[in-house]
C-alpha cells in the first residue's frame, strides 16, 4: 500500500457564497492524498498496475470546473468523483484553499478539508 499526493494543483474557479464570486472567479489550491496498491507497480514498473494520477487530476480539474457556494461541497463532490471511478483508492483526503477570500481582512487563504468516510 502506498501513500499517493497530489499537492499545489492550482484552479481559477468561481466558488462562493458571494454573487461577485461566482462571476469574477478567484485561485483556488488543491491537495488530495489517497491510499492505493502498489506492489505489482513497484515490481514491475506498468503503469496499468497502479493509480495513474493524471486519471485523477481530470477528476478534479472536471469538479473544480462546476461552480459552487461552498468549499465543503466542492471537497465532497470530488471525494464522491474519486471513489466513483477509482474504486480501488482508499482513504481520499481533499483540501481546498481559496486565496485571498473576500472575508473584510487580508487573510492568504481559507481552507477546508474532507475525506472519504
Amino acid at each position: 500500500m502506498a501513500l499517493i499526493k497530489l499537492e499545489g494543483m492550482a484552479f481559477y474557479a468561481y466558488h462562493g457564497c458571494f454573487s461577485e464570486e461566482q462571476i469574477i472567479g478567484n485561485k483556488f489550491v488543491v491537495d488530495v492524498t489517497f491510499e492505493c496498491e502498489t506492489a505489482e507497480a513497484e515490481k514491475h514498473d506498468i503503469l496499468s498496475n497502479t493509480v495513474d494520477y493524471q486519471e485523477v487530476y481530470n477528476v478534479i480539474r472536471n469538479e473544480m470546473g462546476i461552480k459552487s457556494k461552498l468549499l465543503e461541497h466542492v471537497g465532497r463532490r470530488i471525494v464522491t468523483a474519486i471513489e466513483k471511478d477509482f474504486p480501488s483508492i482508499k482513504n481520499i483526503r481533499v483540501k481546498i484553499s481559496k486565496c485571498h477570500p473576500p472575508i473584510g481582512g487580508k487573510v492568504d487563504r481559507v481552507s477546508v478539508e474532507v475525506g472519504s468516510d
